[in-house]
């Protein structure tokens, strides 16, 4: 089977999920907030990535979201399904329904919390991208967040191995890891995006297609730009992009993730409710560290 791999490129937005007062999924704001990004320039969506709040979630809200995200969005651009399930019978029923949705493809997490062989890791991939062979399926590397890192040798059999996992979003800022992936995989043709935001300009340039940014909630303009200059030759403009970028991304860490991406929204009017508890919204001196250089870079 030939996947549509091209959908794969530009920058991802892991959505913002909107809720209510009682934490329900807000349809209204969701719907919104999916025209603002698509309006602003992002080349795709992804629903349920990790500032999408996706482990706050019971898996009939995210494919009810995604239904509505993928409706909204109305073939405008592409729409990929996050998850990050533990258990591998859990993530392949989840696959499964996923499938079904008009979405480009799936993205899964390396299970959190424990630490599987890389066998044990390689056998939970491929049982799950197996169980939906028409799917395109992409590995997502988060070492910050799972614990540890997918080691090369893993991906290598997972994208050479497994036909419909045609691709890697990685979290890890290691460049040199990121660009080893790419090397070692050219001869299928395995697409590899950035997950750190303040590295969209040296990933392209080590031959990632593109990157997922969930600062492209708000400052969308600015950070599709990245990609677009990069693209077009403009390689200075894509750069002072990425630079006007990178204090206000970097002012983020020291709040509560993955509450300041909300905050930064709300601060901005995008009116997307508050952060799924126990996160909670940002205060304080941390507060004002991200107001300060969002006013700096123009956003306030």
């Amino acid at each position: 089977m030939k996947f549509e791999i091209e959908k794969i490129k530009g920058i991802i937005v892991p959505l913002i999920t909107p809720v209510d007062a009682e934490e329900k999924i807000d349809e209204t704001r969701l719907r919104k907030i999916v025209n603002h990004v698509i309006d602003h320039g992002v080349h795709g969506i992804l629903a349920f990535g990790s500032n999408s709040e996706f482990y706050m979630f019971e898996d009939e809200e995210m494919l009810q979201a995604t239904r509505i995200i993928c409706e909204e969005a109305n073939g405008r651009v592409p729409v990929f399904f996050g998850m990050g399930k533990i258990r591998t019978s859990h993530s392949v029923a989840l696959a499964k329904k996923a499938a079904e949705l008009p979405v480009a493809g799936i993205s899964i997490l390396q299970p959190m919390f424990i630490k599987p062989t890389d066998e044990a890791l390689y056998n939970h991939f491929r049982t799950i991208a197996e169980a939906v062979p028409e799917t395109m399926v992409l590995l997502y590397n988060n070492p910050g967040r799972a614990g540890y890192t997918m080691s090369l040798p893993v991906v290598r059999r997972l994208a050479h191995d497994v036909a419909n996992i045609v691709g890697m979003k990685d979290s890890s800022g290691d460049v040199t890891y990121l660009s080893e992936v790419i090397r070692q995989n050219q001869d299928v043709d395995f697409r590899v995006m950035a997950g750190k935001d303040t590295i969209v300009y040296p990933a392209l340039a080590v031959g990632a297609v593109g990157s997922v940014c969930s600062t492209a909630n708000m400052y969308t303009e600015l950070v599709a730009g990245i990609y677009d200059k990069f693209v077009a030759g403009d390689l200075k403009g894509a750069l002072e992009n990425q630079f006007r970028l990178n204090p206000i991304r970097l002012s983020q860490d020291a709040a509560s993730f993955p509450a300041a991406t909300k905050d930064m929204a709300n601060l901005m009017g995008l009116d997307l409710g508050a952060s799924i508890l126990p996160t909670e919204a940002t205060t304080g001196v941390i507060l004002e560290k991200m107001k300060n250089e969002m006013k700096a870079g123009g956003f306030l």
